[in-house]
């Protein structure tokens, strides 16, 4: 490959980002405001998230009205780039470009020492952009090469909010409670349960049901068994689909072993990982102050869209709680994207008592959390608030709420005060 064939592919892909912007609706990301704030400084920016979830467009809008340069790796004219070619690139820029400060690296990942490049670049004095769609890898390589020299970014499909600004949807505060203001929200929350939040299946919603089982399967072909070199390609198949049908749902990586014959809860445990470093699933740890019990007792796993989850697990109507649950978990790891130190973990206790989630942050329990399903207290399952309240007293925390589907209130079980907020009002939050 020489500057020229770069040249021309770095022209047609600036081409395609132009047609984008200027042809399909494109809405500012939440925190975009927030991170601007850091475009000045020097730091290598590192945007990472789930294939397709926008985590381009979002580097793009960081980057308005700057002077920048662009190359999307994930370009089938690029397979097999050399480190010793990176070069050339920068040379292909200077032709393109002229001057430029910013340069913007999209799914860097895809060439093999990158990082060393990335920070040669920091070092000439370039302000870095770079994104990519694989958690650890990249994570493994910052901390090697540019440690203290990047701020990591994660960006999720849309949450509820962005959901609607796509939609057009009228959120004007004066009427936003208003009776047919919250019927249409209501309505509007659940397509979003339905499609997720993926930017192209909430486009054509219809084509969402073959979009998103084709974007499942170049995850798991592209991000997880490519990258890693997986042998027994249908065995991490299997694995995925059972998460992704226990959504909600306890998990330990012995079973996972048992299941698939695998050779070791170890074996079991280094696939999961693999998608979870894919961002298709998340794991929580229960809480404990003991390390040996968080790391021995099971994981609770949550899927990184519900779109996803309807067309790829079984569902019926009795999993619209763990749906809910399933929504919660990711608009809680989505605020702690921008709240690093904040941690998330699961209550149980001996007598099976569970907390959906526990917030911590440093040595203190900031919030408990549980989700239900219900519209009215009479449906509330008084094992619910049992375990909130019993918890509440264990962790020392006061701060107790229950998510629920329609149901407001502020109420005193046990003796505690417990906050019951509908799901919409809680995302708009």
């Amino acid at each position: 490959m020489n500057v020229n064939e770069i040249r021309t592919i770095i022209s047609d892909q600036r081409e395609e980002i132009q047609r984008i912007f200027t042809e399909e609706n494109i809405i500012e990301r939440e925190f975009l405001d927030a991170w601007k704030k850091f475009m000045d400084s020097n730091l290598i920016k590192v945007v990472t998230g789930i294939r397709r979830s926008g985590k381009s467009v979002f580097s793009f809008q960081l980057l308005n009205k700057k002077k920048y340069a662009y190359i999307n790796f994930d370009d089938e004219r690029l397979v097999g780039l050399k480190p010793a070619d990176l070069n050339m690139i920068l040379e292909a820029f200077y032709q393109l470009y002229g001057d430029f400060k910013y340069i913007f690296l999209d799914e860097i990942q895809n060439i093999e020492g990158w990082e060393l490049f990335v920070n040669r670049l920091k070092r000439q004095g370039f302000n870095v952009v770079v994104t990519g769609s694989n958690a650890k890898l990249l994570s493994k390589e910052l901390a090697t090469h540019l440690t203290g020299r990047y701020i990591g970014i994660e960006i999720f499909p849309f949450s509820f909010r962005e959901f609607l600004t796509f939609e057009n949807f009228d959120m004007t505060n004066n009427d936003l409670y208003s009776t047919r203001k919250k019927s249409l929200l209501i309505k509007k929350l659940r397509e979003y349960i339905t499609h997720g939040g993926f930017p192209e299946a909430i486009k054509d919603k219809e084509l969402s049901k073959s979009y998103l089982p084709t974007l499942y399967s170049t995850i798991l072909t592209k991000d997880v068994i490519s990258r890693y070199k997986i042998n027994y390609v249908t065995t991490l198949k299997e694995i995925s689909n059972y998460l992704i049908s226990n959504f909600s749902k306890y998990i330990t990586f012995n079973k996972i072993k048992n299941n698939y014959n695998l050779k070791s809860p170890h074996t079991s445990k280094k696939y999961v990982s693999y998608l979870e470093e894919s961002y298709l699933f998340f794991l929580l740890d229960k809480f404990s102050f003991k390390y040996k019990e968080v790391t021995a007792s099971p994981k609770k796993v949550y899927a990184v869209d519900t779109g996803i989850i309807n067309v790829m697990a079984f569902a019926s109507s009795e999993n619209f709680g763990r749906l809910m649950e399933n929504l919660i978990a990711i608009e809680l790891l989505r605020k702690k994207a921008f709240n690093p130190l904040s941690e998330i973990y699961y209550w149980k206790d001996y007598q099976q008592k569970e907390v959906d989630f526990v917030l911590k942050k440093g040595p203190k329990v900031e919030q408990l959390i549980q989700a239900a399903y219900v519209s009215s207290p009479d449906e509330i399952d008084k094992r619910e608030y049992v375990a909130l309240t019993k918890a509440s007293k264990e962790l020392q925390c006061n701060n107790l709420l229950m998510i629920t589907w329609d149901y407001e209130a502020k109420e005193t079980l046990d003796g505690k005060k417990i906050e019951f907020i509908p799901l919409w009002k809680w995302l708009l939050t």
